[in-house]
């Protein structure tokens, strides 16, 4: 159950509200926003009860009931979407942002090179590892700080914004030092105790759906980082592991609208992942807009065959640029547009 509190309720009286659900044995998390102040009760079994506790305290505006099990990511706590502002760069609204790079960040020459093209090309955000969770142990692991340092100096040359992967706890402060965006990989989805601590950041995280993960599963996730007090969360569709072997993964396009009316959060999608395969990208990309996506996140290198990191599903200078034009023009019949 959520209680909102009146724009005008003073502290007393929010403070008597949690005190009289702990009389009646539940938790609660207080969570201040700019107007309004919301208190969730945790594990509630009587709401009629509470309501009776706690509806004639003058502060309190309403009581809702959340019927799923995430409570604070769903729409039934936010009916309006949430639209996260990442220095001017806003994912969430009507506008589409596209966010592109290589998988890897291999050196700073190769990555200013990448940089420039995908700011010509219209993308708002850069994206690259500097930390790589690789499924053999002998495969490129990435650049570590060193990455990060580029992925810095890129932004400084072009002005575009930074999403990078995180792999652990111990990392998180290291990374939030130089990335806009924090990115949870499909592999630490279900990683809790790194959900938690970015949650404990000021910093927009970008949660990419699990291998084999419902969608339940995704948004789940989402409310451990939200229930930490980090409200700025991105969920991502990369595709799920099937029974299908000409893909590296199936794009689950369903997910998107699913997602939408199910939860306040904006969502985008990596058809890059999904299709494991550059030749499948762009189709891809663009049916995640025509499904409603608020952005994509695509990986580019100008040179595929020699990328120390999924060369084989990223796209080429020219084959980003005919992308982000054809986006364009889907966005402008939908009644959208590029950021």
């Amino acid at each position: 159950m959520i209680i909102t509190m009146r724009s005008d309720a003073k502290k007393n009286e929010i403070k008597e509200v949690v005190r009289r659900i702990k009389k009646l044995g539940y938790e609660t998390k207080i969570f201040s926003g700019v107007k309004k102040t919301v208190i969730h009760v945790i594990g509630v079994s009587d709401r009629d009860k509470i309501k009776k506790e706690v509806e004639q305290i003058s502060g309190v505006e309403k009581l809702v009931p959340i019927l799923h099990p995430f409570k604070l990511v769903s729409r039934e706590f936010k009916d309006n979407d949430t639209i996260i502002d990442i220095g001017g760069v806003k994912i969430g609204g009507d506008e589409i942002v596209v966010m592109a790079g290589p998988c890897a960040v291999e050196s700073e020459e190769t990555l200013f090179k990448i940089a420039d093209v995908v700011k010509e090309a219209g993308a708002k955000i850069l994206r690259g590892g500097a930390f790589k969770p690789r499924t053999s142990p002998y495969s490129f692991q990435g650049l570590g700080k060193k990455g990060l340092e580029y992925l810095a100096k890129a932004r400084e040359r072009t002005g575009l914004k930074i999403v990078t992967e995180v792999l652990s706890v111990e990392d998180v402060p290291v990374v939030a030092q130089y990335a806009d965006i924090l990115q949870i990989g499909a592999r630490n989805m279900q990683n809790y105790s790194l959900l938690k601590t970015v949650g404990r950041f000021n910093k927009p995280v970008l949660l990419k759906r699990g291998m084999s993960a419902t969608i339940e599963e995704l948004l789940m996730s989402a409310e451990y980082i939200v229930s930490e007090g980090n409200t700025n969360v991105i969920l991502c569709e990369r595709g799920i592991r099937t029974f299908e072997k000409y893909t590296r993964n199936t794009l689950d396009i369903s997910s998107v609208p699913v997602i939408k009316n199910l939860s306040h959060l904006p969502v985008i999608v990596d058809p890059s992942h999904a299709a494991g395969d550059w030749r499948y990208v762009e189709s891809l990309a663009k049916a995640a807009i025509a499904a409603g996506s608020h952005g994509l996140i695509v990986e580019v290198h100008i040179e595929p065959e020699k990328a120390l990191s999924d060369g084989k599903q990223s796209l080429k200078p020219e084959k980003f640029k005919k992308l982000m034009r054809d986006i364009c023009a889907i966005s402008k019949a939908l009644g959208r547009r590029i950021q």
